[in-house]
């Protein structure tokens, strides 16, 4: 067991900087994807609340909700491969 925790522990550091990293990233595509529509569109008006409601809108996503296959599917391999290697 204490194997375990000592292997689980730093994998869960090293996928929450993993997370927090691709989290940042995707927030920043999807601002530029938002000023280029901006641009593009020529719309009028107050720039920082469309990019804000535009933020609020990707914060609900699905989208963000599948950042969080960072943690579920090497925490998911391992649990199998563990049931497979105890129970097989």
């Amino acid at each position: 067991m204490l194997v375990a925790i000592r292997f689980l522990i730093p994998l869960l550091i090293v996928l929450t900087v993993i997370y927090v990293g691709l989290s940042i990233y995707s927030r920043l595509v999807r601002r530029r994807k938002l000023i280029a529509h901006w641009e593009k569109k020529g719309l009028h008006g107050d720039r920082e609340a469309f990019l804000q409601r535009g933020m609020r809108q990707y914060d609900k996503s699905f989208r963000k909700k599948l950042l969080l296959g960072v943690y579920v599917i090497p925490l998911g391999a391992i649990a199998l491969l563990i049931y497979i290697t105890n129970f097989k």
